[in-house]
C-alpha cells in the first residue's frame, strides 16, 4: 500500500501549513483511495510554527493562552503551546504571537518605542508553572531591543549613569550604562531553551538585525546608525554582566540578529540557537513518518533560491532522502531561474497557477489549485510506478 508523507511550511497570507496538508491530501485521494497519507505540517520557528507543531502533536500538545505587554506597551493575549514528551513539558512560544509585525497595537508605537517585554513576562509565567524547557521560534517581529525588554521582564536591571533604571527600547538604551544581572531569574538558566530561526545573521553591523531586518520594522535613515551602536554598546555590557566567564560573543553567533536581535537575548540566557526547521522536523517527528514511505510532498508560499537556505522544504527533501524516499515540491509560486538549482534536490516542482492570475485570485483559490496540482503529480507518479513495476 502507498504510503506519502506531506510536509509543507505555512503559505504566507493564505493557508496554515495544516490546511495545506488538507489540501494535498484531497488531490492524492482522487488518485489512490486507499493510500496512506501521513500529515506532517512543517514550520520554520516563524509565523504559523504554533499551528504546524500543535497540529503535528495531536494530544501530546495543546494550546493555552496569556495576558502579556505587547510590542507597544499595549497589553495582548499571547497564544503559546504545551507539548508533552517522555521528559517532560516543553513549552512552544511563537514570537509572533507576543510582538508580531502584524499586531496593529504594536506597530503603532514608534519602532524605537518598542520592547520584547512581554516575552520575558510569558518565560516568567512558564517558569512558575514549572516549565524548564522551551522551544522559542524567532520570526515576524516588530521589535528591535536586542532582547532587552524580556531580559527586564526576567529580573536584569538597565540602569543610567545615575543608577536609574531606563525603558529596554532601542531610545532607552542609548542612555544605558550598566547592566545588573544580580536579580536575573535563576531558573532560566538552568533551563533548556532551543532558539528557532531561519536566519543566520549576527546581532550588528551591514548583516545584522538593524541593518537587514530593521527597514521593515520602520527603522531608517540615520537612525539604522545609532540603534546598530546602541544595540552594540547594549551587547557588550550585556555579555560582561551574564556571560563573565564565557570566551564567546553572542553578538556574532549566527542568528543572534533573529527578531530584532531577541536571538541574541536568548543566547546569552545559555539558548542554543538551532535552524527553526530542524528544530521542528525534530518535535513532530518526522523522521519516523519518513521511515518506509515512498514519496514525501512538501512546499511554501514561494520557492526560490532562499529556499535552499535550509528552509522548511529543503529539510524535509534532506531528512526523505536520508530514508530513500523522494520528494515533491508544490508552492504557491516557483522562481523560474531558481528550478536549476530546486531541481537538484526535489523531484519535480509544481506552482499553483494555472495559467494567467492575479495574486488575489491565487490566494482565494490555493486550497482548489493545490488539490488539482497534487492530483496531477500523482498521477504522473503512478504511471511511472505502473511501468517500472
Amino acid at each position: 500500500m502507498l504510503r506519502v508523507v506531506i510536509a509543507p511550511d505555512s503559505f504566507k497570507g493564505s493557508l496554515s501549513a495544516p490546511q495545506v496538508c488538507a489540501a494535498i491530501a484531497r488531490g492524492l485521494t482522487r488518485v489512490w483511495r486507499d493510500a496512506v497519507v501521513v500529515a506532517r505540517p512543517m514550520a520554520d520557528g516563524g509565523e504559523g510554527t504554533l499551528d504546524a507543531v500543535l497540529a503535528a502533536m495531536g494530544a501530546d500538545g495543546c494550546r493555552a493562552t496569556g495576558t502579556v505587554t505587547g510590542a507597544g506597551a499595549v497589553p495582548i493575549v499571547a497564544a503559546y503551546g504545551v507539548i508533552t514528551q517522555s521528559e517532560g513539558f516543553t513549552a512552544l512560544i511563537e514570537i509572533a504571537q507576543i510582538v508580531g509585525i502584524t499586531d496593529p497595537g504594536g506597530m503603532a508605537a514608534a519602532v524605537g518605542d518598542r520592547s520584547t517585554l512581554g516575552v520575558g513576562e510569558l518565560l516568567k509565567m512558564l517558569l512558575d508553572r514549572g516549565i524548564r524547557r522551551f522551544m522559542v521560534g524567532l520570526g515576524g517581529s516588530s521589535t528591535n531591543d536586542a532582547g532587552a525588554g524580556m531580559l527586564a521582564a526576567l529580573g536584569v536591571s538597565l540602569l543610567d549613569a545615575q543608577g536609574g533604571v531606563i525603558a529596554p527600547t532601542p531610545i532607552g538604551l542609548a542612555g544605558l550604562a550598566r547592566v545588573d544581572a544580580s536579580s536575573l531569574d535563576a531558573r532560566i538558566l538552568g533551563s533548556d531553551i532551543k532558539i528557532m530561526t531561519d536566519v543566520n545573521n549576527p546581532l550588528c553591523g551591514d548583516q545584522g538585525a538593524t541593518a537587514i531586518f530593521g527597514p521593515q520594522k520602520g527603522v531608517s535613515g540615520d537612525d539604522q546608525r545609532r540603534f546598530d551602536a546602541v544595540l552594540a554598546h547594549f551587547a557588550q555590557l550585556a555579555e560582561t554582566a551574564l556571560t563573565p566567564q564565557a570566551a564567546r560573543r553572542a553578538a556574532d553567533a549566527p542568528g543572534a540578529g533573529a527578531a530584532g536581535g531577541l536571538g541574541f537575548g536568548l543566547h546569552v540566557l545559555g539558548g542554543t540557537i538551532a535552524g527553526g526547521a530542524d528544530v521542528v522536523a525534530a518535535a513532530i517527528g518526522l523522521d519516523a513518518a519518513l521511515a518506509g514511505a515512498d514519496w514525501a510532498i512538501t512546499g511554501e508560499g514561494r520557492s526560490d533560491r532562499q529556499t535552499l537556505l535550509r528552509k522548511a522544504p529543503l529539510v524535509v527533501a534532506e531528512r526523505a532522502r536520508a530514508h530513500g524516499v523522494p520528494t515533491t515540491l508544490i508552492s504557491g509560486g516557483v522562481d523560474a531561474k531558481a528550478l536549476p538549482a530546486l531541481g537538484e534536490h526535489f523531484a519535480g516542482c509544481f506552482a499553483l497557477a494555472d495559467g494567467p492570475m492575479a495574486l488575489a485570485e491565487c490566494l482565494a483559490r490555493a486550497e482548489e489549485l493545490l488539490a488539482d496540482r497534487a492530483e496531477q503529480a500523482a498521477r504522473v507518479w503512478d504511471a511511472a510506478r505502473s511501468r517500472l513495476s
